[in-house]
């Protein structure tokens, strides 16, 4: 089996690969504190959990946008599970050609995305990864990342809203029972939800704009669902698409 960890500010997303078949995933909160024994138990209990003993695993991909625990985890899985994983970076096969002014600017994790919508699904997309930020990444019809856009994720925007109003409560993002809210919790909620609904509208037309009409549209991360029960421009749902990138890449690159 092939264990795959998508490491981001929120969260590390994992998954583990029968083949091409998502078998189990997980996902467990990022903490900067925590030490590579930490970790090294951690997908120690993963592999229980999924009945699944480290001497199953014939490989590990992991992409990392939190520099400081890529070396961690990594140390994790040398001397927990006795395999050096292999890092999305500059310099491995990943069939994607990037056409960024510094390649090294772009985030592994949307590297990822891109190589897995270009195989998944083909054409012109545009993939919005709903993470701690929102990104908009234009994959073109000859699967090449042409760039995109970095917002807040609603999560971050909620936070500060309520840390820098003080009157302000921090409040769930959840549908409100009208655009219009009779309450302050229902007001908040939205702005929040319907508004960042309006921006992603917005920002999907104006990457049509530029990729053409035929541009598919896919939601990854942990509030696509969310959003995409909020408006009809987004065509797929694909939650665990990160993963599923790292799990092609590292066929790529055995």
């Amino acid at each position: 089996m092939l264990l795959t960890i998508d490491i981001g500010n929120t969260n590390l997303t994992i998954g583990l690969y029968d083949g091409e078949t998502l078998h189990a995933h997980f996902r467990l909160a990022t903490d900067h504190k925590r030490m590579p024994d930490e970790y090294g138990l951690q997908l120690l209990g993963i592999l229980r959990q999924a009945n699944c003993g480290e001497d199953c695993l014939e490989g590990i991909c992991l992409a990392s946008v939190v520099p400081t625990l890529t070396s961690r985890v990594a140390q994790a899985c040398e001397e927990y599970l006795s395999i050096t994983p292999l890092i999305v970076d500059v310099g491995i096969k990943t069939g994607v050609k990037i056409r960024y002014e510094d390649p090294r600017g772009v985030g592994a994790d949307r590297v990822a995305d891109a190589v897995a919508v270009h195989k998944k699904y083909g054409g012109a997309a545009c993939v919005i990864d709903f993470g701690t930020a929102t990104t908009f990444n234009a994959v073109n019809a000859n699967g090449e990342y042409l760039g995109g856009a970095i917002t807040a994720g609603i999560n971050l925007s909620a936070n500060a809203l309520f840390q820098h109003a003080a009157k302000l409560p921090s409040v769930d993002i959840a549908r409100p029972p009208s655009v219009i809210g009779k309450n302050t919790i229902h007001a908040m909620q939205s702005g929040l939800l319907f508004g960042y609904v309006s921006m992603v509208e917005g920002m999907v037309a104006r990457f049509r704009a530029e990729l053409g009409a035929e541009m598919k549209v896919i939601a990854t991360g942990g509030l696509s669902s969310l959003i995409a029960d909020q408006t009809n421009v987004i065509d797929f749902i694909d939650p665990w698409l990160t993963l599923d990138g790292l799990r092609i890449i590292w066929e790529m690159n055995r």
